[in-house]
């Protein structure tokens, strides 16, 4: 009678504990903490029907019932520690494991029929308490072995978080994890050797109930991403909804569907379509499956009387739905960004006069700085009496030039390179400051010295650049600049100065240069010779194409040749 009170109790406990954890179960909870709170009143309650066996049979069973704690329980515990250790496991050694205790208890189902795990069993009534004599087989010696091996691995484990000091696991829920393991053995082992007629392994179930409520309350707390979420949801009135890949349905919160009252028609497992209610959903899957960089929308939520002011803007993010490492699906976020949006509304009406004041200030700087640059290109070409007006002319067939360029397409030119091109024009000739004047002023052909002399202006203009720029923010600029007039007398075959390069080693930028640079001084009248007409230069112009000229520029030339033509005609009659 005392047994069966004393069994009651214990039950009583494991129920009242397994209630607690229901109550505060969360589903980021570990599993593991589920079975365990399953299996120990299921445990319990075989010791209680024990306590009330009045046949061989029904201890039979009591034992049957009692031993799915006695074979499940350490298993669950193991996984429990490894869990919460961050002990990553190889895929096959949960199942196996799981095998192991499954094939233990289907061998305790054998009891009363097959000698394997008792050898023999009988029941009797002593002392008004139920009494089953058992002679253990060889099958309830691997019990004690699977029991112990469980045992050690779990303690290792511990051991090794705090000796390894992960920072992971926090050391409170490391000495926590030790008492229900311990626990448990120890009242197996050698505590129901200390009471004859009580077996307190129950009892110890019920501790390790109460010490993993406390794990379960404490851990839940250091999960950092769960918590998070969590709060994050709850506070920033975030909505969810998520579909499978074949854009099933799944679910959504409640704030997701106060967005898109079009969800409540949509069944669990139902696949979205293209229905007008439902295409902006739609919408925004198609175009994260197309490119999974494409997952940022804005939807705008109109206020219902029409005011402006309480209108409502959120954020849509698409991403893929995990469960633990695998993709299963999209979910769909929404995160009202109004306030943030008015906030950046209200600086930008302020700002907007200032920024109208410094793109003024800025522009008025960039025009000083563009005419300081002509004045001294025009000043080094009032040196020279032979190229009046090149650097105008020059400037405007390279404009001519860029403009053909952007018109084909085939180069994809950004826009701020060809703006840099067409500025840097004018410059192309600035190293002829350091030429002498007696080279630069005189009449007639150069002899060979004096036209290495010459020569030496192409790498003096790219220096004189560098100096003039070097304290620029335009560095785009700057080194279009310096390629300009450092390699404008390159040649595609690599024949050309300063440098001798090659093909598509010349920068494209002096490439285009070359040609508005040769076609200027070809139809124009220098010392040293007489204008060509507009066809002669046009042919060897041509004719230099793939030699001194790149051949993938002659379409771009061949398209611009009627505004070249036509801008010079128009100067020739002047």
């Amino acid at each position: 009678m005392l047994q069966q009170v004393f069994y009651s109790i214990v039950f009583a406990l494991s129920l009242i504990c397994a209630l607690i954890y229901i109550y505060m179960w969360h589903k980021h909870f570990d599993v593991n903490f589920t079975m365990i709170f399953t299996l120990v009143p299921v445990a319990c309650l075989g010791y209680l029907m024990s306590a009330s066996a009045d046949s061989l049979e029904g201890a039979i069973r009591a034992q049957q019932v009692i031993y799915i704690g006695g074979c499940f329980l350490q298993y669950f515990i193991l996984l429990s520690i490894l869990n919460l250790c961050k002990i990553e496991m190889k895929r096959w050694v949960r199942p196996a494991l799981f095998a192991i205790c499954a094939f233990l208890y289907a061998s305790v189902l054998t009891v009363g029929h097959l000698d394997i795990f008792y050898k023999k069993v009988s029941f009797d009534v002593i002392g008004g308490v139920p009494t089953l004599t058992k002679e253990y087989g060889g099958m309830h010696t691997l019990f004690y072995v699977t029991i112990i091996l469980f045992f050690l691995i779990g303690m290792i484990t511990i051991v090794y978080s705090i000796i390894k000091k992960n920072k992971q696991v926090p050391r409170n829920i490391l000495y926590l994890l030790v008492i229900p393991d311990v626990v448990c053995v120890f009242s197996f082992f050698i505590g129901r050797k200390l009471l004859s007629n009580f077996d307190i392994v129950p009892l110890a179930y019920v501790l390790a109930e109460l010490v993993y409520l406390l794990i379960a309350y404490r851990f839940n707390l250091y999960d950092v991403s769960d918590t998070v979420i969590d709060s994050f949801v709850k506070e920033q009135n975030v909505g969810y909804i998520s579909f499978d890949f074949n854009y099933r349905y799944l679910g959504s919160n409640e704030v997701a569907r106060a967005l898109l009252p079009e969800i409540e028609d949509i069944e669990i497992d139902e696949s979205i379509g293209y229905k007008p209610e439902q295409r902006k959903i739609r919408h925004y899957l198609d175009s994260f499956k197309k490119n999974a960089s494409n997952n940022k929308f804005v939807y705008n939520v109109r206020s219902k009387d029409g005011n402006p002011d309480e209108d409502r803007i959120y954020n849509v993010t698409v991403n893929y739905l995990y469960d633990a490492n695998r993709k299963r699906g999209y979910i769909i976020s929404f995160a009202d960004d109004t306030a943030n949006r008015k906030y950046i509304k209200l600086l930008d009406s302020y700002n907007e006069t200032l920024k109208n004041e410094v793109d003024e200030k800025t522009k008025h700087i960039v025009d000083m700085h563009d005419n300081l640059i002509m004045s001294m290109a025009m000043m080094v070409e009032s040196r020279d009496n032979s190229t009046g007006g090149h650097i105008k002319r020059t400037s405007t067939g390279v404009k001519i030039l860029i403009e053909e360029i952007i018109k084909e397409g085939g180069m994809e030119l950004t826009d701020e390179f060809c703006r840099d091109v067409i500025k840097a024009a004018p410059m192309h000739d600035l190293g002829k400051i350091a030429v002498k004047d007696q080279i630069l002023t005189k009449e007639g052909r150069f002899t060979d010295e004096e036209y290495d002399e010459m020569k030496r202006h192409a790498a003096e203009g790219a220096r004189v650049i560098h100096e003039i720029l070097k304290q620029t923010d335009d560095i785009s600029f700057k080194i279009v600049a310096e390629n300009v007039a450092h390699y404008h007398h390159e040649r595609w075959d690599g024949s050309g100065y300063p440098e001798g390069l090659a093909g598509e080693d010349i920068p494209l930028e002096a490439r285009i240069m070359a040609i508005a640079d040769v076609y200027d001084a070809l139809v124009s009248k220098r010392v040293y010779k007489e204008a060509y007409d507009l066809a002669k230069a046009d042919r060897i112009i041509m004719e230099g194409m793939g030699s001194q000229f790149d051949p993938g520029l002659e379409p771009v030339y061949v398209n611009a040749r009627p505004r070249l033509e036509e801008y010079y005609s128009k100067l020739q009659e002047a």
